[in-house]
């Protein structure tokens, strides 16, 4: 099928994923929400498919500190939010090129507040929250909502992704294409796309370059 449509993640896609900005945000809400959050959270079933007040009150963040806590998340996310080189000019090019832009991210309900003040807002064609959706990767389903909200089929769409939450091969099983992405002279994050033998770049720029052998 001709190619239609561009798919990205977010975390450590567009954006980087910085681990130590984060492990100290989570040090600072469990000043609020006592010992053993760190693991209640990371085990967390709803914290990326709930709304984020939901996700907290179930990891034991008490009611009357949530509002804190949700200020410190924001104002965490609001920083993480920055796009990797080129990540922005590389939309705009695939959108001119005629192509349709779309993002599929599994995250918590702060990014879709934060959303609307990054440099990303507008860049897409459609987007894709698991924390909105109520559904995160690899679920078949949130792929193909996305194809629909492009109004593509899933064979004419490729996605590009760190590989995190099996999503390379999530899209593989809906009928996409798939594209890995990892940081220059490192290899993959996930032990799950070590062996990857499929197409790769090391830059969002570089998606211009090998779409045709997707």
């Amino acid at each position: 099928m001709r190619l239609r449509a561009v798919i990205f993640d977010l975390w450590e896609t567009l954006i980087d994923w910085d681990q130590e900005a984060a492990a100290e945000m989570v040090a600072r809400v469990s000043e609020f929400a006592g010992d053993g959050f760190t693991e209640r959270w990371n085990s967390s079933s709803t914290r990326y498919v709930a709304p984020i007040r939901t996700a907290l009150g179930d990891a034991g963040v008490p009611a009357s500190v949530l509002e804190e806590v949700c200020s410190l998340r924001l104002d965490y996310v609001r920083r993480s939010l920055v796009p990797r080189p080129g990540a922005v000019e590389t939309l705009r090019e695939l959108r001119r090129l005629g192509l349709l832009v779309g993002l599929i991210t599994v995250c918590t309900e702060d990014v879709e507040h934060v959303w609307p003040e990054s440099e990303f807002a507008g860049l897409f064609d459609a987007e894709v929250f698991s924390s909105e959706l109520g559904i995160a990767k690899p679920d078949p389903r949130i792929y193909l909502h996305c194809a629909e909200q492009l109004g593509v089929e899933p064979g004419e769409a490729v996605f590009v992704g760190d590989g995190a939450n099996d999503e390379l091969a999530g899209a593989l099983r809906v009928g996409m294409r798939a594209l890995l992405i990892h940081r220059p002279g490192e290899p993959p994050l996930w032990p799950e796309v070590l062996a990857w033998d499929g197409p790769r770049v090391t830059s969002i720029p570089e998606v211009l370059e090998v779409l045709e052998l997707c």
